[in-house]
């Protein structure tokens, strides 16, 4: 989880345009903002999205180019976990179809604007 500390500058700024187009997407969409307890969790889990996508594009195979893997990563990502969670709760009646397909094209395009900000700021891996 070194690689972590060594990003925190990146981790942080992929964080901040996360929460950046979560508050625009819900001012838009709602005309609300959360509340500061509410966007405390949503800081932390867009922190967290930040970290393992730092993580996924450091481990990045080098076959294709850098921005290449920095944006396929993002929605490899999403289809193999976002997707899924979100058809599920669906599923069982927690959210609407129209919602869930919203919620899941807002967090493919944060999860591809947070990859493009870690990408464009540098990785550095944890040394070997």
């Amino acid at each position: 989880m070194i690689y972590i500390l060594q990003n925190i500058v990146a981790i942080c700024a992929a964080t901040g345009v996360g929460l950046l187009l979560g508050l625009v997407a819900l001012r838009l969409s709602s005309g609300l903002l959360p509340r500061v307890s509410a966007l405390f969790v949503i800081a932390l889990a867009e922190f967290w999205i930040a970290c393992i996508l730092t993580g996924a594009l450091i481990l990045a195979p080098p076959e294709a180019t850098a921005w290449v893997m920095a944006l396929a990563t993002p929605v490899i990502i999403w289809i193999g976990f976002v997707v899924p969670v979100i058809a599920v709760s669906g599923a069982v009646g927690e959210l609407p179809a129209r919602s869930a397909a919203r919620t899941a094209g807002h967090w493919l395009v944060v999860m591809l604007a947070m990859a493009a900000t870690l990408q464009a700021i540098g990785l550095t891996p944890p040394p070997a």
